[in-house]
């Protein structure tokens, strides 16, 4: 090739690519801490944390050193934490009555942190599947083989006041029925709890990405299948339109934040809820999809922070103003490097 050889082009974009600082100044999108939430497990009694199996880098931890999780991940900038449960199988039912005690284990849980650490925002998340032998999210109706809707709702709206009334800055119904978020909403502005703000699984699909999180908070044990049929009640993965439907609902019933979840198969969704409302829009990087970087990464496949970061910023890019992921920590830590 001739060393003379040139294009006439007036626009060459690769200008704005030479160098590491005129990259910075046309960077577009950025993750940054205070984006993140961080996913915990809690678990009961004075014991060491629990690691769990299928999220590597990932334990149950106990109230007192969930406390001190608290105060790290503050320090380090991330802006919340998404409490779960994992209860001793004796504690759970059919009708999940354990969730109604206003001494259960994430109700404790919120009181601990909030005294301790009370500038990081507590989100406790609202369903019954933690609570449940079946494992399923909520009332199961065994006539018709599905769940109760509306029961459900009503137990759901006890949960959430009982949340406030400990504390919590946001709940978050993910259990996907229908009205769960005006009832809440009701339940909340009537027992005093009008700052209490809604965190919605708007867009919650039936996905296979689930399993891991099924381990960490033992629905899946209690159930005996790793494959539990959602399909009721989330999302086909096939409808967009429905995605919509049910977000335009839950912004019409009082939510303050909508959610995608998953994130990273469902990044069209985030962009057309993007599109579609001017609310706080949150997505969920799940279990699987921490759980197979990790893992493509433990083989030496992937290079796991450039996969991490790349995949964080994918989700903002797709419009997310804040990312629910298991990378939270770990991501804030390499920023402060």
């Amino acid at each position: 090739m001739s060393d003379s050889y040139k294009l006439e082009l007036t626009r060459r974009p690769r200008r704005m690519r030479r160098t590491a600082s005129l990259r910075a100044l046309a960077c577009e999108t950025e993750v940054l801490p205070q984006h993140l939430i961080q996913p915990v497990f809690v678990l009961e009694g004075d014991v060491a944390p629990e690691p769990i199996g299928s999220m590597p880098g990932i334990s149950r931890l106990s109230i007192k050193d969930l406390v001190a999780e608290c105060r790290e991940l503050h320090a380090l900038g991330i802006s919340g934490v998404a409490l779960f449960p994992k209860l001793d199988d004796s504690l759970k039912s059919d009708d999940g009555r354990e969730a109604l005690n206003p001494n259960t284990l994430v109700l404790r849980a919120i009181r601990a942190i909030k005294a301790a650490v009370p500038e990081i925002t507590v989100i406790t998340d609202l369903a019954l599947d933690p609570y449940t032998v079946h494992g399923h999210d909520g009332l199961w109706d065994a006539a018709a083989q599905d769940l109760a809707n509306d029961a459900t709702v009503e137990v759901l709206a006890e949960m959430a006041v009982l949340a406030a009334e400990a504390g919590v800055d946001m709940v978050a119904p993910s259990d996907m029925m229908d009205g769960r978020v005006g009832a809440i909403r009701v339940a909340l502005d009537d027992n005093g709890y009008d700052k209490t703000a809604i965190m919605a699984y708007s867009a919650k699909f039936a996905s296979a990405f689930y399993g891991p999180f099924r381990d960490a908070v033992g629905s899946a044990s209690s159930a005996g299948t790793h494959h539990l049929d959602k399909r009721t009640y989330q999302l086909n993965p096939a409808n967009r339109r429905e995605a919509l439907v049910e977000v335009a609902l839950d912004e019409e019933e009082g939510a303050d934040v909508l959610m995608v979840k998953p994130a990273g198969p469902y990044l069209d969704i985030i962009r057309e809820v993007r599109e579609a409302t001017e609310l706080p829009l949150a997505a969920y990087q799940v279990s699987g999809e921490y759980a197979q970087i990790m893992a493509a990464a433990e083989r030496g496949w992937l290079d796991l922070e450039r996969c991490r970061d790349e995949s964080l910023l994918a989700i903002r890019r797709a419009g997310a103003d804040m990312i629910l992921t298991y990378f939270a920590k770990a991501y804030a830590q390499a920023a402060l490097t």
